[in-house]
């Protein structure tokens, strides 16, 4: 089977290419990290060095692929406007016309659930649930990469896609390592109760679920799937977890759920202003996200796809922990 993989120097991309390739696969691996694609051509892999952006080049890399996984996106809480809309609107545009114009077999989209986010807990969220007004325009720009691909199916294009929540694993480099580095500066707080709920996906799990994706049956081709472990956890204690692993120092003091994003809302403002817009120290998103409880149903993913984590978070979080203490 011939593959093209976007996304391919990044976390989740970059476990799939090897995966499919460790299977046999004819592997193209596309994305713009010139270190992370040496690594990955040094492993035998072909490799494509370009922008999503990039429409011609994009089209070529579709040329002679039985199937497409789209992973690359630009997946952060800040940053310009522009720059999500170029990455995940005119990127997933120009992925879907490279598909349609070489008679790619299936395309399979990576999304988010943070579409289903609003500043206030949701739980068990079905892939039919209401969707909000968009949080961030990370949201609003993967909701829009959506919307395309919606149109791409209705015009004849196989396409199945997924939205994996909080993929965590060895090799991660935003979710856990964003909050070990504000951990270490020992001015981390807990905002809320400290009792919140939260849905985790180890990364192989995600892989799994890609790889169902480009089998299924289909009658689930123009459908999408919630993926995660399956297993909601209290956060906080998890952080206090990761803490006794790393000798660090847990946070024991507390701010209310509403002046931290009070808080957020202000530093926003402020660092928008500023020339070259930096990342504030915490954002609505990210005060959120720690706060607030957040789960996902993932019944269809088990029923259609029959997708079941094989990782368990207790798995998955000693073989990051290792990983870690092993660097």
């Amino acid at each position: 089977m011939k593959a093209l993989i976007t996304g391919a120097t990044g976390f989740l991309g970059g476990k799939l290419v090897r995966r499919l390739h460790g299977m046999g696969w004819e592997t193209t691996a596309l994305g713009r990290n010139p270190s992370a694609l040496r690594q990955i051509e040094a492993e035998g892999i072909r490799t494509i060095r370009t922008n999503l952006e990039d429409q011609n080049a994009i089209i070529d890399a579709c040329k002679g692929q039985e199937i497409v996984f789209h992973c690359g996106a630009l997946s952060s809480p800040w940053g310009r406007a522009q720059d999500f809309y170029d990455a995940n609107v005119v990127g997933t545009e120009n992925v879907i016309r490279g598909c349609m114009d070489s008679n790619v077999g299936r395309l399979v989209h990576v999304s988010t659930p943070s579409i289903y986010f609003r500043f206030a807990p949701r739980l068990n969220v079905r892939e039919d649930a209401e969707l909000p007004e968009p949080v961030n325009e990370y949201a609003r720009t993967k909701r829009l990469a959506e919307g395309r691909m919606d149109q791409a199916h209705s015009d004849g294009l196989p396409v199945i896609t997924i939205r994996p929540r909080a993929i965590f694993g060895p090799g991660d480099r935003s979710i856990l390592p964003r909050l070990i580095q504000r951990l270490e500066t020992g001015r981390m707080r807990i905002i809320g109760d400290g009792k919140n709920v939260t849905d985790l996906t180890y990364v192989e799990n995600v892989v799994d679920a890609l790889i169902l994706c480009a089998e299924s049956s289909p009658s689930t081709l123009g459908r999408k799937y919630n993926i995660t472990n399956g297993e909601p956890v209290l956060l906080w204690p998890m952080i206090e977890r990761v803490c006794k692993a790393l000798n660090l120092k847990y946070p024991t003091q507390k701010i209310p759920y509403p002046i931290a994003h009070n808080l957020a809302g202000m530093l926003e403002w402020v660092y928008g202003l500023l020339p070259d817009q930096p990342e504030p120290p915490f954002t609505h998103y990210s005060v959120f996200v720690i706060a607030q409880s957040a789960t996902l149903d993932i019944s269809a993913a088990r029923r259609e796809l029959a997708y079941h984590p094989r990782v368990s978070i207790e798995d998955g979080f000693e073989e990051f922990i290792a990983s870690i203490l092993h660097k």
